[in-house]
C-alpha cells in the first residue's frame, strides 16, 4: 500500500499560479508542468531527484526547474510536516523572482 503526500499550494503561490493561466504560455503549457509536478509531489513525495535543476534549499525546502529558456520557471516547496505527510509549494514562477 501506498501512503500518498497531501499538496496544498501557499496563498501567494496560489495567485501566481491564476496568473500565469491567464496570461496563457508556449506550449507545452507552464500550467500543465506545475500540474504535473503537483502530482508527482503527491505520488512520490518532496524528493524529487527526476526534475532539471532539483536541489535543497535546506530547512526542509526544495525546488526545480518547470521549463528552461527565456524565462526559466522554477517551483519551490517545502515539508510542512514529514509525518502527516503534507507538502507546500509556496513558489512557481520566474528564476528572477525565486526566493532563494
Amino acid at each position: 500500500m501506498r501512503c500518498e503526500w497531501t499538496v496544498v499550494f501557499s496563498r501567494n503561490c496560489t495567485k501566481q499560479y491564476e496568473k500565469l493561466k491567464r496570461n496563457g504560455s508556449k506550449k507545452p503549457s507552464i500550467i500543465d508542468a506545475i500540474d504535473f509536478l503537483a502530482l508527482e509531489l503527491k505520488l512520490n513525495g518532496p524528493y524529487l531527484n527526476n526534475w532539471p535543476n532539483y536541489g535543497p534549499l535546506g530547512d526542509d525546502k526544495y525546488h526545480c526547474h518547470l521549463r528552461k529558456g527565456k524565462p526559466t520557471f522554477v517551483a519551490c516547496w517545502h515539508i510542512i510536516n514529514e509525518k502527516s505527510k503534507l507538502i507546500e509549494v509556496y513558489y512557481v514562477g520566474t528564476h528572477e523572482s525565486a526566493p532563494y
